[in-house]
């Protein structure tokens, strides 16, 4: 994990914990990946988000 912070899904707010002390949601990493210039998945990840 690169943050000790993470960010809920629902209500927004950080924590530090996997779960949402408010709203019971879990919570993600807010920090983007670490950029590579040699990115295997890149074409999948790219793909990933034009679907949605």
């Amino acid at each position: 994990m690169r943050s000790l912070f993470l960010k809920c899904t629902e209500c927004n707010i950080y924590t530090q914990k996997q779960i949402c002390k408010n709203c019971n949601s879990k919570t993600i990493n807010p920090l983007p990946p670490k950029y590579s210039p040699e990115d295997k998945y890149g074409k999948y990840r790219r793909k990933a988000l034009q679907q949605k």
